[in-house]
């Protein structure tokens, strides 16, 4: 057994402490998701494995060794000739190996029922500890339905995206037991606006050769990236391999970003220099073609910010329990109960929406499709309002100790904002809601299904769903994009909850987010169900 720690010091005794949290199962003791999932007992099996690999305090430690030790770029060797490399802290590299020996990119794409679920869970427990490595994950899974599609690209790279194996060697890809692909499309004159991308590709026998830059390129280790050139039809998608057969490609790195979090994982500017690249899609095709990937990495970025909120109360939740003020335990005090209720019932219908929506992920049925295109957009943008809120309220909750980087506080508020800023902030995530609706009568049609089906079972929700549409039943101004698609966010994260979590926070939720009057800031509701809530939402402690 490990000695315990000297709480008997030479000035005082160390004593209304928490004690370290030590193992944590992160699936088995999170009762909501289970509940919320619902899924077979195989993947309930298969994601408390990932949840006890995770949840160990071994890797709480490799967390903060990944995020304090930072990415190195490496541009040349010491004759000077060009690596174009980055090298990571080897705890980066041990989540890595994990995640993806336990198929967090892989299992949505090999045909089991409900995995884009089960991966959205995985998506979820990885950011309660390291998120910066769920960052090439997204983009692996996200890339396999493009790539696949592609014709004409060796099936090494199809094959080598759903490994079990992570190979971070630097080998062409035909020569790796493992694949992670990157994506490379912004650039400095458009940021978001990749039509006005000026990165050229010119024929190279069945190839292509690329110039130009990009100024984010995600992950620049990964084995290929998905990035748009202009050809003489326009807008193209390419496969630009990172590296070929004896040889390194055309892919200069220019500098590392130096980013406000998601530290452990390297960002970078690039340039391409005559790259070798291979055409994927029509030619012109492009914005189409990286679509679909944007589509699935948006489910990861809903996914991400409910994971972080959940390890922001669960830190702030352990520190009540087991620490007194007044002779009274935080936890039992009607104020801090309040306050850690409604933060769990933004965390809890974030959760619950985004569970929703990755249910229809990769369903053959239309409906079920269109779903998922509108329902992600909405998810990822109301969690993502939601969690720097969560975030900074759990640390206050902590107070000086929430401030420290003796605590994982510290990282998860400074990871916040990213996923919210990631594939379409706040007003593109909106407007591409709005262009959605109005383009795509079958999404419309889908979100206004998946409202009806929760009507008659809670007389809150049914006033509220009458007022949303009497607002919005002929069409949303598109200065009223945000208040609409936050308002669809609550509504859908309501008939979430209805449908699948405890009915006491589902119907705490629903009074609080869409009835009786409320305070502007978190904790700042009537009296009511904050303990029942704390009961059904953390496995730990009692609550008076």
């Amino acid at each position: 057994m490990t000695p315990q720690p000297n709480s008997i010091l030479g000035t005082h005794e160390v004593t209304n402490q928490p004690p370290a949290p030590g193992d944590r199962n992160l699936w088995q003791d999170d009762p909501v998701a289970r509940q919320i999932l619902r899924g077979s007992a195989a993947q309930d099996e298969a994601l408390g494995r990932y949840g006890a690999q995770m949840g160990r305090a071994e890797m709480q430690a490799a967390a903060r060794d990944a995020n304090r030790h930072l990415p190195e770029l490496r541009l040349f060797d010491t004759g000077g000739r060009r690596l174009d490399e980055v090298a990571f802290h080897p705890a980066y590299h041990r989540f890595l190996e994990i995640s993806v020996g336990a198929g967090y990119a892989a299992l949505p794409w090999e045909g089991a029922q409900n995995a884009h679920a089960q991966h959205a869970c995985m998506v979820y427990m990885a950011n309660q500890v390291e998120p910066g490595h769920s960052c090439p994950l997204a983009m692996t899974y996200a890339a396999v339905p493009v790539i696949r599609r592609a014709e004409g690209l060796d099936p090494h790279w199809a094959a080598g995206l759903v490994s079990h194996e992570y190979d971070p060697s630097v080998r062409p890809a035909a020569q790796k037991r493992g694949l992670t692909l990157g994506m490379a499309m912004t650039e400095k004159q458009g940021g978001s606006d990749v039509r006005a991308n000026t990165t050229m590709a010119v024929p190279d026998g069945a190839a292509w050769r690329l110039t130009g830059h990009k100024w984010f390129c995600s992950a620049p280790m990964s084995d290929g990236f998905l990035t748009l050139a202009q050809t003489s039809e326009g807008l193209t998608c390419f496969l630009v391999p990172r590296w070929l057969d004896g040889a390194r490609n055309g892919i200069r790195l220019q500098r590392l970003k130096d980013k406000l979090g998601n530290r452990s994982n390297a960002s970078s500017e690039i340039e391409y220099v005559d790259a070798l690249a291979y055409a994927v899609g029509a030619p012109g095709d492009g914005v189409r073609t990286i679509v679909e990937m944007v589509h699935h990495t948006r489910l990861d970025t809903a996914m991400a910010p409910a994971g972080l909120m959940r390890a922001a109360l669960r830190e702030a939740h352990h520190w009540v329990t087991h620490r007194s003020v007044f002779q009274k335990r935080l936890i039992d005090q009607p104020l801090m109960q309040a306050v850690l209720a409604d933060l769990s019932l933004d965390w809890a219908g974030s959760l619950a929406l985004g569970l929703d929506v990755a249910r229809h992920f990769g369903s053959d049925r239309p409906e079920d499709q269109a779903f998922a295109r509108i329902g992600v957009a909405v998810a990822k943008y109301l969690a993502n309002k939601l969690c720097p809120l969560v975030t900074v309220e759990a640390m206050e909750v902590m107070g000086g100790m929430g401030y420290i980087e003796d605590t994982p506080m510290p990282m998860l508020y400074r990871e916040a904002p990213l996923n919210g800023i990631w594939e379409g902030s706040g007003n593109v995530i909106c407007l591409d809601a709005l262009r959605s609706l109005h383009r795509d009568p079958a999404a419309a049609d889908a979100l206004r299904n998946r409202l009806d089906g929760a009507m008659g079972l809670d007389a809150t929700f049914d006033a509220a769903l009458a007022d949303y549409r009497a607002r919005w039943d002929k069409g949303v101004a598109e200065a009223e994009a945000r208040w609409f698609v936050e308002q669809t966010g609550l509504l859908l994260s309501a008939a979430a909850l209805m449908r699948s979590a405890p009915a006491t926070v589902a119907e705490a939720f629903t009074a609080t987010r869409l009835g009786a009057s409320r305070g502007l800031t978190r904790g700042a509701i009537a009296q009511g169900s904050a303990r029942h809530v704390l009961d059904h939402c953390f496995a730990e402690g009692a609550h008076g």
